[in-house]
């Protein structure tokens, strides 16, 4: 896999990763019971895409060794995922 194929499955995983994480831990405003006026009671509570980034780096990090680990370790492509799975043809 060249760089910037690398570093384009890295992208798509790390926001599919973002998204994942992002209700993790989020605490809402009704939950804290101090709604600020003129915002939903759902709206979030305190700041915490930061952490939702840092979760997201850590998992895409770790989903890109293994995958690293198959291409370079193993010497599979994506040219072989139908191989793996009997009856794709």
């Amino acid at each position: 896999m060249s760089l910037i194929s690398f570093l384009a499955v890295f992208l798509i995983v790390w926001w599919i990763m973002l998204f994942l994480s992002l209700p993790v831990g989020l605490r809402t405003q009704d939950d804290e019971g101090d709604v600020t006026l003129g915002t939903t009671s759902s709206a979030p509570r305190g700041r915490h895409v930061g952490r939702a980034f840092l979760r997201a780096t850590i998992l895409t990090l770790i989903v890109m060794g293994v995958l690293y680990g198959l291409t370079r370790g193993l010497g599979l492509s994506f040219d072989d995922i139908p191989n793996m799975v009997p009856g794709l043809d």
